[in-house]
């Protein structure tokens, strides 16, 4: 995902540095305005998803 391209990309020996990494990198994500780009529209979703997602409109 994107943590792992643009914030893990290398090996981090320390848990107490990683949770750092992470942290830094959440703080400019956020500062940022980062957004999520979505794949494919509830619609879509739905569709691909039945179970998920069931038709109420069918439902009585």
């Amino acid at each position: 995902g994107v943590l792992r391209g643009q914030c893990l990309d290398r090996r981090i020996g320390e848990r107490a540095r990683l949770v750092a990494e992470i942290a830094a990198w959440e703080r400019q994500r956020n500062a940022d305005g980062a957004r999520i780009k979505w794949m494919f529209t509830t619609e879509r979703a739905r569709d691909k998803m039945v179970r998920a997602y069931p038709d109420q409109t069918k439902e009585s």
